[in-house]
């Protein structure tokens, strides 16, 4: 495998955006979990099991079936579709007038990953950008993946990192999400052995989906711990759908790993396609955060959104990416978290996690 420290791979005490190298003390509020350009209907077909679910597959979002996109938005195709570099702009503006500063977009290779339309977003906003790199759930992968070896797969991740990806010079600056079903399929297994192997040759944060169960999250560290990797560069995201007592989060946080509740924002009941999660609302998610702080893991939380459908953001109706700033972060000053509190998780300790501080 190509030793990235050999051709800049690693680069400690930097962010690596898609306009370059930033000093992380630069970056301000960061949300180091989102997707602007994404399209999760690739790995999706049209539903088949009833004749309503098919009719949903081609409607677009309107007034009147808003609801219905949101509690079902799996099935309905437009929904899963982020492709305008114009509606991220647009969305963009009103981040950075919230007060943010960088977006991670962690949509990989598998999810219509654009790089050029990521430097778009960065310049047309005036916000720091992240991209990131590797390969989702299997059933998104391009068959190229099953047949390759390890190495290659790794070789692939390290290239987008260090010369930029199909061309462009637009460098990935995480490595993920990495996306893992429950249980395990074999494929994201290698998949992930893969990634571990280019994190270590980049310094790269890295960033995996788990299965839904409350015991993946502890699978994937066992999994890179086994693979030779630092628990310390790895971010263990959607806990907010995956855990659900306190004890869980605190046995998860002794491994010394990032945890990240980033679906701040989402309150529903009919979580898709998962109805055995029971959904947290926002004022919970804060309450998990605080009994993490209470217990000393407060240099290992990280917070964010994971939009990354049409219904979420302003433009049709959903919160928008300035949700955490506009409201989560009053919520967590009248649950009793300081301003101290508040500027470890949304500036400090996002910086630390991208940079490898």
């Amino acid at each position: 495998m190509t030793d990235a420290t050999a051709v800049g791979g690693k680069r400690a005490g930097i962010v690596q955006t898609v306009l370059g190298p930033v000093d992380p003390a630069a970056l301000g509020a960061t949300q180091p979990h989102e997707h602007l350009l994404v399209d999760l209907a690739r790995g999706r077909r049209s539903a088949t099991a009833t004749v309503a679910d098919r009719d949903r597959w081609t409607e677009e979002i309107r007034l009147d079936n808003y609801h219905d996109v949101r509690r079902l938005e799996h099935l309905y195709r437009d929904n899963l579709r982020l492709t305008s570099v114009e509606d991220a702009v647009e969305e963009m503006a009103r981040f950075r007038a919230a007060g943010g500063g960088c977006i991670v977009d962690a949509t990989c290779a598998d999810l219509g990953r654009d790089p050029a339309g990521l430097v778009r977003i960065a310049v047309a906003a005036g916000v720091h950008v992240v991209m990131g790199c590797g390969h989702y759930t299997a059933g998104y992968h391009p068959p190229w993946v099953a047949a390759a070896a390890e190495e290659a797969i790794a070789d692939a991740m390290v290239r987008d990192a260090t010369d930029g990806v199909d061309g462009t010079g637009v460098r990935a600056g995480v490595i993920g999400e990495i996306g893992l079903d429950w249980p395990v399929h074999p494929q994201e297994a290698k998949v992930l052995r893969a990634a571990v192997a280019a994190q270590r040759a980049t310094g790269l944060a890295l960033l995996v989906h788990p299965g839904r169960s409350p015991a993946a999250p502890l699978d994937v560290v066992g999994r890179v711990l086994e693979a030779g990797g630092d628990p310390r560069r790895l971010v263990i995201c959607h806990l907010d759908r995956t855990l659900f007592a306190e004890r869980d989060f605190a046995e998860l946080a002794r491994t010394g790993c990032w945890l990240e509740l980033d679906l701040f924002g989402q309150e529903q009941s009919y979580y898709p396609p998962a109805p055995e999660v029971d959904m947290p609302n926002d004022a919970i998610r804060v309450r998990h955060l605080a009994a993490l702080m209470d217990r000393g893991h407060a240099g290992q939380l990280l917070v964010s959104q994971d939009i990354c459908v049409k219904a979420r953001l302003r433009r049709y109706g959903g919160e928008g990416y300035d949700h955490l700033l506009r409201n989560v972060v009053p919520l967590m000053r009248r649950k009793g978290m300081s301003d101290a509190d508040i500027e470890q998780l949304l500036v400090r300790n996002p910086a630390g996690a991208l940079a490898g501080g």
